[in-house]
């Protein structure tokens, strides 16, 4: 079980402290030496898990300036919920006591446009396997074009149908997850629902779900 006995909201404020030095360009660069490499060799100790998408300029180290063993990082394009996925967070959390899942979305998401395109009835149809993710989007998808009044997808922004996926999949996560709930209901747990615009390197809170201090939210 964890070592460090974070709540929440510390938990919370460590990694936006992190994303403030990435925005500035000061990173710290910590805990990336040969001797945490060393300390960490017999066990894991992570304070975070973070579930996001794999676009490469999403790299959750530096944009959270961590270092080794500091986050619990799972990662598919579109932030998909899955089987795995689950099993990965309940594990963070049931095995290695990680005081937050953050779930990261992040502007123009290619896997966000890409389920836009798809419900144009004469697109290209895509691989099994990628219109497997296409398809958890398009729920996203359809609710902003109705949302809208629009007949079809043309013309839709990307990062609205993304926050929009971002709520779904927090949804869907604690939905799925009665050991993720319960944690959260016992207050050692919260789950916040993030989005990271990539020109700034800002992360910004979207959902959060547990107890975070609500001062610490004004920034982030």
């Amino acid at each position: 079980m964890s070592a460090h006995n974070l709540t929440p909201s510390e938990a919370w404020e460590r990694l936006t402290a992190g994303n403030d030095r990435f925005i500035r360009g000061e990173p710290l660069h910590p805990r990336q030496d040969v001797e945490r490499r060393s300390e960490l060799a017999g066990a894991q100790y992570p304070e975070i898990a973070l579930f996001g998408c794999a676009d490469s300029r999403l790299s959750a180290e530096i944009i959270f300036d961590k270092g080794l063993g500091d986050l619990f990082v799972v990662r598919n394009a579109g932030q998909v919920i899955s089987s795995s996925v689950i099993g990965s967070l309940e594990y963070a959390v049931e095995m290695l006591g990680v005081a937050l899942i953050v779930v990261l979305s992040h502007d123009q998401c290619g896997a966000v446009q890409a389920a836009i395109n798809q419900m144009d009835p004469e697109a290209t149809p895509l691989p099994p396997h990628i219109k497997d993710i296409t398809n958890q989007i398009s729920p996203a998808v359809e609710r902003v074009r109705l949302a809208h009044g629009l007949e079809g997808c043309e013309g839709l922004d990307v990062s609205e149908v993304g926050r929009e996926h971002l709520r779904d999949t927090v949804s869907s996560l604690l939905a799925a997850s009665e050991l993720i709930s319960l944690a959260i209901a016992e207050g050692r747990l919260a789950v916040v629902g993030a989005n990271y615009t990539l020109a700034e390197g800002r992360v910004t809170h979207d959902v959060v779900i547990g107890a975070i201090d609500a001062e610490l939210l004004t920034t982030h």
